[in-house]
């Protein structure tokens, strides 16, 4: 195993599972989410926004387990490690990138989707999930080519 193995393994077994414990309680208790900073307070969040937000975080607890998944499988070098990182980085990569581009459409629209603080800490996790992404997919790449 390399550095960067060792790097996105850990980073998707601990964050990604933080980011994932996140979504469920943005899904089923969203204003304990707001008031926990996991999603955007009310006071600085136009209604859209936390309608928009309270779906995403539904569809991410069908789709976003998979990069916990794959850092457990890669920290363990199992033999599917390369399919799962293919997996879970193309999650990573289209969550963060829709997500990043949904949040700036909005902002130059005029749309209300934060506090200043609340956007870089937003805009700091979709950078995690494209990074992180791409540092997944090209690991397994070279493995497996």
């Amino acid at each position: 195993m390399n550095i960067l193995q060792d790097i996105v393994g850990w980073a998707w077994a601990t964050i990604g599972t933080l980011l994932y414990v996140g979504q469920v309680i943005s899904t089923f208790n969203f204003p304990l989410a707001q008031r926990l900073g996991l999603q955007e307070k009310p006071e600085n969040t136009d209604p859209l926004v936390a309608q928009l937000e309270l779906m995403a975080a539904r569809w991410d607890l069908l789709w976003l387990w998979t990069g916990p998944i794959a850092g457990v499988l890669l920290l363990l070098d199992h033999a599917l490690w390369p399919v799962a990182c293919l997996i879970a980085g193309g999650a990573y990569v289209d969550a963060g990138g829709r997500e990043w581009g949904k949040d700036l459409g909005l902002d130059a629209q005029g749309v209300a989707i934060g506090s200043s603080g609340e956007r870089l800490m937003i805009w700091g996790t979709f950078g995690f999930l494209i990074l992180s992404g791409l540092a997944g997919i090209t690991i397994a790449l070279a493995e497996l080519l």
